[in-house]
C-alpha cells in the first residue's frame, strides 16, 4: 500500500493544465444520453466519477458498478429510471456506496412513476431499476438533501410526460450546484428555471444536441490556492489554465475564501463564457480569524480547514452538515488526521467544525477508527521519515486537501491513488511544481 511523503520546492513557480469541471462533465453526459446525440462533448473529464459514468452509458451492461461516484449514482438512477430499456438494471457500487442513504431519491422518482426496488438493505444501493417513460408532475422535496438528488431529478425533467415542477422545504443548501445543472440544461435547449424562491419549474421539452466544450475544474483550482497560501515563497506564482469568469460551479467561491486568506487572482479575460488562464499571487496579510458558511459549497471545507491549520488561523466553519454523508464521514476524518497534527477541532453536532488556535502535541500512535477496514498501521509516522502519515479514507479530497499542508510541515498521504477520483494527474502537477515525491 503506498504512502507518499512529500517535500516541497523553496520557490513556487507552476503553469498548471486543470482538469475538466467532473461537475459540468457529469451533468452534460446523462444530458448528452437523453439527446441521443452522437457527439461527445470536448474536454470531458477524465476522472475516475466521469469515467464510470461513460462506460455505463456506452455499454448499458445488466449490473452498472459505480464504484465509489456518488454523483453517478444519483444522476445514473434517475437515467435509468426515465428512460425506456429493453431489460432492467441493476445499480451497485463500493461498500462504502452501499451505505449512503439513497431513499429520499428513490421515493421522489417512484412519486413520478419509477420502477425501483432495493437489492439489499431498505433505502440503500443496490437499486434494481426497470426504465420507462415517466409521467412526471408535481413534488415536493426537501432542501437541505444533497443536491445530488436534485439535480438528478432535474436533469431528467425534460424527458417527462408532464414536465417536473419541483418545490424544496426547508433551508435549501448546496443552491449553486442547482443552479449549475439548470445552467446546463438550458445550454441544451431545456426550459428549466425557477418560479419562486423555492419552486423550480422544467417543461416537457426536450433537450437539443449541439458541440459542447467544458471548462476546467475549480474544485482542483482550489488545491492551487491552498499552495499559494501557505509557501513562504512571498513571489510564488501559479498559473491554472482553463478557468472562467462567471463559472456557475459553485467552487468558484475559491477565489472569494482565499483572498481573505492572502491570495489574489488575475484572470487573463473576463469574457463571458469563455475558459482563460487565471494567475495566483500571494497579496499581503490575511484575516487574524475566519468565519464562514460553507452551506453552498461544502466541496470547498477540507482545503480550506487544512490551510488555515496550517496558517495558523482559528476558524469556525458552518453549512458543514451534509460532509458526514461523503466519501467518508469527513468531519470525523478531518478531525483525527488534524489531531495527527497537532490540531484539535471540535464539531457542533455534524455541522459545524471551529479551531480556537491551539495547538497540542502531535500524535505518534495510530488514532483512527474509521481506517482500520482500510489498512493494518500502527504507527502515524513513516517508519522512514519519522512523517506522519495522513489517512485518506477512500476519499480523494482528504489526499488533495492535506498534501498542500506539507508546504508547512512534514506530511505522508496513505492511499494516494485516491485522488484519481477527481484529479487523476495531480501528483505529476506536484512533481512539475517542483514537489519532491518519495514513495514510502
Amino acid at each position: 500500500m503506498p504512502t507518499y511523503r512529500l517535500t516541497p520546492p523553496e520557490q513556487l513557480r507552476a503553469d498548471i493544465q486543470l482538469p475538466p469541471s467532473k461537475s459540468i462533465s457529469n451533468r452534460v453526459l446523462i444530458i448528452h444520453a437523453l439527446t441521443g446525440g452522437d457527439t461527445l462533448p470536448q474536454n470531458l473529464s477524465d476522472c475516475d466519477d466521469t469515467e464510470v459514468v461513460i462506460r455505463a452509458l456506452q455499454t448499458m451492461p445488466d449490473v452498472i458498478d459505480i464504484k465509489a461516484a456518488g454523483t453517478a449514482m444519483r444522476f445514473m438512477a434517475a437515467y435509468l429510471a426515465a428512460t425506456p430499456l429493453p431489460t432492467p438494471h441493476v445499480l451497485t457500487g463500493t461498500e462504502r456506496m452501499k451505505h449512503r442513504p439513497i431513499k429520499v431519491l428513490v421515493n421522489a422518482l417512484r412519486s413520478l412513476g419509477a420502477d425501483i426496488s432495493y437489492e439489499g438493505e431498505n433505502g440503500f444501493p443496490p437499486l434494481n431499476i426497470r426504465g420507462q417513460r415517466l409521467k412526471g408532475g408535481e413534488l415536493e422535496v426537501a432542501g437541505n438533501i444533497s443536491s445530488q438528488f436534485i439535480s438528478a431529478l432535474l436533469l431528467i425533467g425534460p424527458a417527462l410526460k408532464q414536465g417536473l415542477t419541483l418545490r424544496l422545504t426547508g433551508d435549501i443548501i448546496s443552491r449553486p450546484y442547482i443552479d449549475l445543472t439548470l445552467w446546463t440544461m438550458r445550454e441544451f435547449g431545456a426550459d428549466a428555471e425557477w418560479t419562486s424562491v423555492d419552486t423550480i419549474e422544467v417543461k416537457p421539452q426536450p433537450y437539443k444536441p449541439r458541440p459542447y466544450l467544458i471548462e476546467n475544474d475549480w474544485s482542483a483550482a482550489s488545491y492551487w490556492y491552498e499552495m499559494v497560501a501557505l509557501t513562504p515563497d512571498t513571489e510564488a506564482k501559479v498559473v491554472l489554465q482553463g478557468l472562467m469568469d462567471g463559472s456557475k460551479q459553485g467552487d468558484s467561491s475559491v477565489r472569494y475564501i482565499f483572498s481573505l486568506l492572502g491570495v489574489k487572482t488575475k484572470f487573463r479575460s473576463r469574457k463571458p463564457g469563455v475558459p482563460t488562464t487565471v494567475t495566483l499571487c500571494k497579496n499581503g496579510p490575511h484575516v487574524n480569524h475566519l468565519d464562514y458558511d460553507f452551506t453552498n459549497a461544502p466541496d470547498l471545507a477540507q482545503t480550506i480547514v487544512c490551510c488555515c491549520c496550517a496558517m495558523g488561523v482559528p476558524f469556525h466553519f458552518t453549512g458543514l452538515q451534509t460532509l458526514r454523508i461523503k466519501e467518508t464521514d469527513r468531519i470525523m476524518a478531518l478531525k483525527t488526521e488534524l489531531r495527527k497534527l497537532g490540531f484539535e477541532l471540535h464539531d457542533v453536532d455534524g455541522r459545524e467544525l471551529y479551531w480556537d488556535g491551539t495547538r497540542i502535541p502531535p500524535l505518534t500512535s495510530h488514532p483512527s477508527p474509521l481506517t482500520s477496514h482500510l489498512s493494518p498501521l500502527t504507527s502515524c509516522l513513516s517508519p522512514l521519515t519519522s512523517c506522519p502519515i495522513i489517512d485518506t479514507y477512500d476519499d480523494h479530497r482528504m489526499a488533495l486537501a492535506f498534501a498542500p499542508m506539507s508546504l508547512r510541515m512534514p506530511i505522508a498521504i496513505h492511499h494516494p491513488e485516491v485522488v484519481s477520483k477527481s484529479y487523476p494527474h495531480f501528483w505529476h502537477d506536484l512533481q512539475q511544481a517542483g514537489f519532491t515525491i518519495a514513495d514510502d
